[in-house]
This record gives structure tokens, sequence and C-alpha cells, in this order.
């Protein structure tokens, strides 16, 4: 179609041609009006807290979290096992919570919350996990329990580092003994000391067992701090479903 001036007559109004010449325009410069499009109905809205929760306590109380949990230090100790009898003086190092004791009891007073300071109140909660800790009530997560068995049976020195500040060593190692737990060193966080990370803490202690003549076989954590910074032969992430720490 021509659209020119030269083929409007006179009177006639230029509007229709203008608003021709409008959209061609629009539409070669790919601008043209588009209807908005309505939310996509696979676009994922973040889950309510009591559905959180919900899921929480379901995985937990399945088993399938332990079964996770099992299927991770399994490996650990397969590695363990082939490993240890190739290299002088093997080590292993573990995190605590969530790791080697569970804590579920506590998170659960909280609604899978993690509270840090205050009381804890053990019927109905809220719970600080400090004064949680100071009772030394946590439970051992069996797995990990049997693999520092089998570690001691094959001369390989277990040591546990821990974010627990220093002021709780009595308490955990109370809790950790009457769990079933032996170990060569427990490694606490100096009291009042802050971290961006917690491998900013727990790398540089590796690194001294490291020093001090030994091989890391493997370190093994609920949180990916717990792992990063390297002195270890391999690293197991154990699931942890309630909380994340940098």
């Amino acid at each position: 179609m021509d659209i020119s001036p030269s083929v409007v007559r006179p009177g006639r109004s230029r509007a229709p041609l203008a608003r021709v010449v409008l959209a061609l325009v629009l539409a070669s410069t790919g601008c043209a009006a588009r209807r908005a499009e309505p939310p996509r109905p696979d676009a994922a809205a973040p889950p309510a807290l009591w559905e959180t929760q919900r899921q929480i306590g379901e995985y937990i109380d399945s088993g399938r979290y332990e079964a996770d949990v099992a299927r991770v230090v399994d490996e650990a100790q397969h590695w363990l096992e082939t490993r240890a009898p190739q290299v002088p003086r093997p080590a292993i190092v573990l995190d605590i919570d969530e790791t080697s004791l569970s804590n579920w009891r506590a998170y659960r007073l909280d609604g899978w919350a993690r509270i840090v300071d205050g009381d804890c109140e053990l019927t109905h909660g809220p719970c600080g996990i400090r004064a949680w800790q100071a009772l030394h009530l946590a439970t051992a997560i069996a797995p990990t329990r049997r693999l520092v068995a089998r570690a001691h049976e094959l001369g390989v020195a277990v040591f546990f580092i821990t974010g627990r500040p220093s002021d709780l060593r009595d308490a955990t190692e109370r809790n950790l003994r009457d769990q079933g737990f032996t170990w060569d060193g427990v490694v606490l966080a100096p009291k009042g000391t802050t971290f961006a990370s917690a491998a900013d803490f727990k790398a540089p202690e590796r690194k001294r067992l490291v020093e001090r003549g030994y091989t890391v076989l493997l370190s093994m954590g609920d949180q990916q701090s717990d792992l990063d910074g390297g002195s270890a032969e391999r690293t197991f992430k154990l699931p942890n479903p309630v909380y994340f720490l940098p």
C-alpha cells in the first residue's frame, strides 16, 4: 500500500494515515504495544511458614533424614577404611552440632527456628540453643558415633572442631562422653570471638593439625562452611534441613 501524502485527497483527515505510519514504525522497531502477560502458573511462590515447618518435621520424622545422614557417613567410613592404612598419623575432623550430636529436640520447641540466646524451657519452649547446649542433653547421631568407633579401631585420631564457645567446654565434653564418643582433641571457638564464616575459624584449626604431622583423611560437617578452606583430603557434607550458617 502506498502511504505517501500524495494519495490523500483534499478535505480528508490525515489521522488514519498517521496511525498507520505509527503502527508500522513501532512494529519495525520492536516497540509495538503488547498485551501484559499474566503470571506464569508454574512460577514458584515461597511456601508459607507453617508449610515449611510441616515439611521439616515430616522429613525428620519420616526417617528420610536419618537415611540421608547414614548414606553420607557410610561413604566417609569407606574412605576412612581405604585410606587409613596408607598414610602416616591419620586423623579425621568432625563438627559437633547436627554432625555428631543432634539438637532437634530444642529446635522443635522453637518451631524449627534458630534461637541462639535466652533460657531453654524444655516443656513448651522457647529454647535458646546455648542454654540447651549447657544442659548436655543432645543425642548422638548414631552413624557418626559408629564412624568414630571405627576410626579408633584403625588407629585414626579423632578431633572435634566446633563453633560452640569455649565456656561450654565442660558441658560439651560431658555430652559427647555420655553419648559414647571418645576423641583425641576438642577445639571450641574462643569466647567472645566472631567470624564472618565458620571456615575462618575451622580451616586454620585443621591446618594446625596438618602442621603437627597429622594426615587429615576427612572433614565432615552439616554446613559447607564446616568444610571449606582445605587441609583435608576429602570432605563429607551432611544434610541440615533447619538452618544455614555462613
